[in-house]
């Protein structure tokens, strides 16, 4: 294929991709219905905390979690934290028998949040017993700092979450708390507050809508994916991966909550989505460690790729979710490939020659595909608005569309500094900073 063909085709292979897809979200977030709600008492509640230097946020999470589930139990595992987050934890667990700390020591910590994970599931089969009714057992993992609406469990316990037994796991929704916070940077000025108020718009309305969406197109594709905040699993589910797995959890991978709900859907376990309740957790103010995060989700998809031949030949996968989880695997390397290809396509103005001829007399085809690419961002907006933020106009749901659109442009940034650490061969972690935590504000672990 020739340059100037490639450079006119790819475009708009990856726009209808992206429409599709697109439609299929609105689509299923216009037409979603109420879940029935369950009985909670059915079930034996266990919320796993990962936790590495919490001391900032720890004790106001276990409190909350006691008060609002209080038949529940809380199991915080430090992972080798070098500030307070193990005697904040040891004090509430000496007052509060459901509450349990589940320690980790360097050279076995710090090497994963599910190897964390792994170490509570062990902890929570030598705490029940062999006369446990595991069916009955579900576990949350819920982020330090995640805050559970106190109606969760009577959502995800319900006849299409749980009250199905083939139900394995359920993800609610996520929304950001931090979201009308007047000063989310209260040492910066007018300009930098400005600008951390909309970032944290911008993720609160990528995941009440959009991401949303996402997930109620693939609760129809049979490809919902599990998270790292408010993921409920049957124990059961994860007996069933940790007898082909070794584990539950991936110990090496990036999106170990992900990576989860393949490993469940390729066992033979159902993966919903209940968009009617959410945890909510505190949106990143500061570029740095939004994009900190975010470059580590972007490599965690190029790692699942490995996951497509088993994928594609597993009887458990219909070919809607077949498709629609490679379309999720690839989505960085698309990126990476839009990025090359404007390299070219600038080179090629540049430079001159019968390339740069073609691509200048398309300039209107290229004008056509931006405005298309546009639109569907812009519509997020005002249906964000309605639904989250009904007394502001709609003019500003309109900009916030835009802003969203303007938001997108960070795939590109992460999903390059995702390959270039796969390259380098930089698969570890170290967590994202709290808000709360500071300098002055004991130990903390540092972006990446």
């Amino acid at each position: 294929m020739s340059l100037p063909l490639l450079l006119s085709v790819f475009p708009f292979l990856l726009l209808a991709g992206f429409l599709v897809y697109w439609a299929g979200a609105r689509h299923a977030y216009a037409r979603r219905r109420p879940v029935e709600s369950g009985d909670p008492a059915a079930y034996d509640w266990h919320f796993f905390v990962p936790c590495r230097d919490e001391e900032a946020v720890i004790a106001d999470t276990v409190a909350r979690l006691r008060a609002d589930f209080a038949g529940s139990h809380v199991w915080v595992i430090d992972d080798a934290s070098d500030d307070l987050t193990a005697p904040i934890v040891r004090a509430l667990a000496e007052r509060d028998p459901k509450v349990h700390l589940v320690s980790r020591r360097r050279p076995d910590a710090r090497i994963g949040k599910g190897a964390a994970l792994n170490s509570a599931y062990e902890a929570l089969n030598a705490h029940l017993g062999a006369d446990a009714d595991r069916a009955r057992v579900i576990v949350c993992v819920v982020d330090a700092d995640g805050q559970v609406a106190p109606d969760a469990l009577a959502h995800v316990s319900g006849p299409d979450a749980f009250g199905d037994p083939d139900m394995g796991g359920v993800q609610i929704g996520v929304r950001m708390r931090n979201v009308e916070e007047e000063r989310p940077l209260p040492d910066r000025g007018r300009a930098a507050n400005a600008y951390a108020r909309l970032l944290i718009r911008m993720q609160d309305a990528e995941f009440a809508v959009s991401n949303t969406g996402m997930q109620l197109l693939r609760r129809r594709t049979g490809s919902v994916g599990l998270g790292g905040n408010g993921q409920f699993t049957r124990l059961t589910a994860l007996d069933r991966i940790a007898s082909a797995e070794r584990r539950p959890w991936q110990q090496d991978a990036l999106l170990e909550d992900y990576e989860l709900g393949l490993h469940m859907r390729l066992a033979g376990y159902r993966v919903t989505h209940v968009a009617d309740t959410w945890v909510s957790q505190e949106a990143l103010p500061y570029t740095r460690r939004f994009l900190t995060q975010r470059t580590r989700w972007a490599q965690g998809n190029i790692q699942c790729v490995r996951y497509s031949g088993r994928i594609i030949g597993s009887r458990h996968y219909r070919a809607a979710g077949v498709l629609e989880s490679l379309y999720t695997f690839f989505q960085p390397i698309a990126h990476l490939a839009t990025l090359v290809l404007t390299g070219v396509m600038v080179a090629a103005l540049v430079t001159g020659g019968g390339a740069a001829e073609v691509l200048l007399a398309a300039w209107p085809l290229a004008l056509a595909l931006a405005v298309v690419s546009i639109v569907p961002f812009l519509l997020w907006g005002p249906v964000y608005r309605r639904a989250f933020a009904p007394d502001r106009s709609r003019l500003t749901g309109l900009l916030w569309g835009f802003a969203l659109w303007l938001y997108a442009y960070h795939l590109f940034v992460v999903s390059a500094r995702g390959f270039v650490r796969l390259l380098r061969g930089r698969t570890g972690w170290a967590k994202t900073r709290r808000n709360a935590e500071t300098a002055g504000v004991g130990p903390v672990a540092t972006e990446s």
